[in-house]
């Protein structure tokens, strides 16, 4: 079989979160980079693969289908059906679930607060959407208590997107020294096939976000 072909932009937690996925299961995969800062994803061959021009966006030997977290269930249910990535047992696969849309607003969080930095150049991140982002992590922090992972004792595809989100957010300068469990959780994901690679991409992107802002240490040291 080919191998699945995967467009992505490195820096996005997205496609690294997917891109996670398909390092967990060991797949042949062809990376194919679109650089959104150069809107590549707005070139008419792009266009022709996804016409609502995002990534990531996988193509399984002509089946294409975008959005990261859909992308990682169908590979996990293709390639490796009963995983524990993905459980079967339907309980289990609900709180793996749940804790996907927890990943969904960080990451609607992120893309409101970095496209402040990156795209309107502001130089501050206003406190609501600080406030915003602490009561997530708050959350996370809480359904980690007792749990080595975001979904219970073994690691899950919500882990997966969700080191892909936390990576980016540590890098980029949010104040995540109180999160005890959220730490320790990250600690262990060290393991986790890919996670260097996830490291160096959310660390590029957090220095270029640092170097906007013209900051070096967090965002505000004092809060919340």
């Amino acid at each position: 079989m080919a191998p699945v072909k995967f467009y992505y932009f490195p820096h996005s937690p997205p496609c690294r979160g997917a891109l996670l996925t398909i390092r967990a299961l060991n797949l042949d995969v062809e990376l194919i980079n679109v650089n959104l800062r150069e809107k590549e994803q707005l070139k008419p061959e792009y266009l022709k693969i996804n016409p609502i021009h995002t990534v990531p966006c996988l193509d399984d030997n002509g089946f294409v289908l975008w959005e990261s977290r859909a992308i990682s269930q169908y590979l996990v249910t293709t390639r490796a059906p009963g995983s524990s990535l993905y459980p079967t047992d339907p309980k289990k696969r609900a709180i793996v679930d749940a804790r996907l849309y927890l990943d969904a607003y960080l990451q609607a969080t992120a893309r409101i607060i970095f496209y402040s930095i990156h795209t309107l150049g502001q130089k501050t991140i206003a406190s609501d959407k600080k406030i915003r982002l602490y009561q997530l992590l708050e959350s996370l922090e809480t359904m980690l208590e007792g749990n080595n992972y975001v979904a219970g004792d073994e690691l899950t595809l919500a882990d997966l997107a969700i080191l892909a989100s936390i990576a980016t957010y540590i890098y980029a300068g949010a104040d995540v020294k109180k999160y005890k469990n959220i730490l320790a959780w990250y600690k262990r994901c060290e393991n986790v096939p890919g996670y260097q690679e996830n490291d160096q991409a959310a660390k590029a992107y957090g220095e270029f976000l640092k170097g906007l802002l013209g900051i070096t240490g967090t965002w505000d040291e004092s809060f919340p």
